[in-house]
């Protein structure tokens, strides 16, 4: 990006200096039709670091495909957290031997 310029920073800092109710929005137009809007196109979740423990084949896999492994993982437990309908995190029974048993099961 480039640097801003003497004159641009000066624009923004009186920009900044103004209240809300000073700043004139007539030339800017009403949007009445919000039919091509993108629902979360700038939302990002909120990260929490954790520890996880995978098979180094695993780890090799998401890692061939370069940089971003982290956001691989991430993207295919989101993938599989959408598509076990019907199942929540709170108040899912599920017996330790039906747990092990379908513990590679993704669908």
């Amino acid at each position: 990006m480039k640097k801003l310029s003497k004159e641009q920073k000066r624009d923004i800092a009186a920009i900044a200096a103004m209240k809300d109710e000073d700043i004139d929005f007539s030339d800017f137009p009403v949007v009445l039709d919000w039919s091509g809007a993108e629902v979360g196109k700038f939302y990002r979740p909120p990260k929490k670091a954790i520890t996880i423990r995978l098979d180094t084949d695993v780890l090799a896999w998401l890692k061939g495909y370069g940089r971003g492994y982290q956001t691989r993982v991430n993207l295919l437990l989101r993938h599989a957290m959408a598509n076990s309908a019907g199942r929540s995190a709170k108040g899912n029974r599920v017996t330790k031997r039906s747990r092990r048993a379908s513990r590679y099961k993704l669908t």
